[in-house]
């Protein structure tokens, strides 16, 4: 059995080996890491967004998902192996800069965080619009700010406070689902609700076919069902926080399978058997249609409930990494140093609260454009999430090319594959976005990336004027801090 004893970068201001997840609450439970876990698994991607791509690709979505979860799960081990050779709360950022280079670590930082308050834009723009399911007399951006206040003050109080919430929320669409795949199976097996003999596995290749809009339309919606996993990685940002991150770490990344098979495919494939794929449609949820076609009450209201959690699920997660994200930027030198601070409550206030107001500009979009607030703001998160997946892919298979050389411990991890696995996920995330590129519609991402790529190079150039861009002590292409840690057998 292989350990590793493990030494964080200095902590902003602080005396030399006192890292910054040395001043963190390890608040985190084994049962609230497993339900985070879960919960970055199953989003308002799942329960919004597969209508579209069911009309799309029909019931190949279903391969769709698989694939892409097979996929998810190999940059999911590839950060595990990282986490295991070095639980840090900085993750993504700080392997990129020991990795990759000091820019790196400063892009990907940035980036995540970038994703993270896009995102909560998002969401709070989702969150107001099914409020008005219930109230349409409240405006949207009354709605908006109310989620923005509750979710600032969870996260502000302590970390125990934000993983029970996110326990709570990650339990209702958990239930959602579990829910509609046993009335499903139900239909299909006893045959009582009102869709009847229609409902059959029949209708996964009936109607013209698997593929019945063809092969080539079934691959574009890999760019949606991508991101529709983003937030998995939210896990590795829980590391610097974790109870016991040995134990918990490595178990809630091996469920992801499970999780995949169960929550994507099995929902997926129970939906797509009960309902023939043509009765669905972009701008519908798949679980409210399916719901409405078995003759179950108030199918809209249980659906938009769930997916309100989702949405708050998300801004709630996304108010949590961006505040941990600024301080391992601050703790680099390639943020403001206040960002480095800790409350009374070893929270990260300076960097949730700097976040939160940023993410008060979705509220300003609801009061001005409340039927295009929530387009303007989701593109952005595409490339930023193409970008964080194939930082840790990079860094992961460097690491492994060190390991192999002897210059660095093993990690007691290990992904399956190695360095190739990581390097298939690569290529794969290379052609989806060549499929953005292709898609008119999507090519917006792209865009909105290179607008970011020049903020960044500007953002750069300061940080080296500042000293936050001094390369790390290496040895070999390795990071010193890293190359020095001992192992024990």
């Amino acid at each position: 059995m292989v350990s590793v004893e493990t030494r964080q970068p200095d902590d902003v201001g602080g005396p030399a080996g006192n890292g910054p997840d040395e001043e963190y609450e390890r608040g985190l439970g084994p049962r609230q890491v497993q339900m985070i876990a879960i919960g970055g698994a199953i989003g308002v991607g799942l329960f919004m967004g597969a209508g579209a791509n069911i009309a799309k690709a029909g019931p190949s979505i279903i391969l769709m998902y698989a694939t892409a979860g097979v996929v998810v799960f190999l940059i999911m081990r590839a950060l595990g192996e990282l986490l295991l050779y070095r639980p840090v709360t900085g993750s993504f950022a700080e392997y990129a800069r020991e990795f990759l280079g000091p820019f790196f670590g400063f892009a990907t930082g940035w980036t995540y965080w970038l994703l993270w308050v896009v995102t909560g834009m998002a969401e709070l723009t989702a969150a107001a619009i099914y409020i008005h399911f219930w109230f349409p007399a409240i405006p949207q951006w009354i709605s908006a700010l109310a989620f923005l206040v509750v979710l600032f003050g969870v996260n502000l109080i302590s970390v125990k406070i934000f993983g029970e919430v996110e326990f709570w929320f990650s339990m209702v669409k958990v239930t959602a689902i579990i829910g509609m795949i046993v009335i499903g199976l139900g239909v299909l097996t006893l045959g009582f609700s009102e869709v009847g003999d229609s409902a059959s596995a029949t209708n996964l290749y009936a109607h013209d076919g698997f593929f019945p809009n063809g092969i080539g339309s079934s691959l574009m919606t890999l760019q949606g069902v991508m991101f529709a996993y983003l937030a998995v990685e939210l896990v590795g940002v829980t590391a610097g926080e974790s109870e016991n991150p040995e134990k918990t770490l490595p178990k809630a990344i091996n469920t992801l399978p499970w999780r995949i098979i169960f929550f994507y495919v099995g929902a997926l494939t129970v939906i797509l058997a009960v309902v023939k794929w043509t009765e669905f449609s972009e701008g519908e949820s798949p679980f409210v249609r399916a719901f409405s076609e078995m003759g179950i009450p108030l199918a809209a209201g249980i659906v938009n409930f769930v997916v309100l959690t989702a949405a708050l699920s998300s801004c709630n997660s996304g108010m949590y990494s961006t505040g941990r994200m600024l301080r391992d930027l601050a703790s680099n030198k390639q943020a403001p140093k206040v960002f480095g601070r800790l409350n009374s409550r070893k929270s990260p206030a300076v960097g949730i609260t700097a976040s939160a107001a940023l993410m008060g500009i979705g509220v300003v979009l609801n009061y001005l454009v409340p039927e295009k607030a929530f387009g303007y703001v989701t593109s952005v998160a595409t490339a930023a999430g193409i970008w964080t997946w194939m930082m840790i892919l990079c860094s992961h298979i460097r690491y492994r090319i060190a390991l192999n050389a002897g210059r660095l411990p093993r990690s007691p991890f290990p992904a399956p594959g190695g360095a190739v696995a990581s390097a298939v996920a690569l290529l794969f995330l290379f052609m989806v976005t060549g499929l953005i590129a292709y898609d008119s519609e999507a090519r917006i991402s792209l865009y909105v990336g290179a607008v970011w790529a020049v903020f960044l190079l500007g953002g750069w150039i300061k940080v080296r004027n500042t000293g936050g861009a001094a390369p790390q002590r290496l040895k070999d292409g390795i990071a010193e801090s890293a190359e020095s840690v001992p192992v024990r057998e």
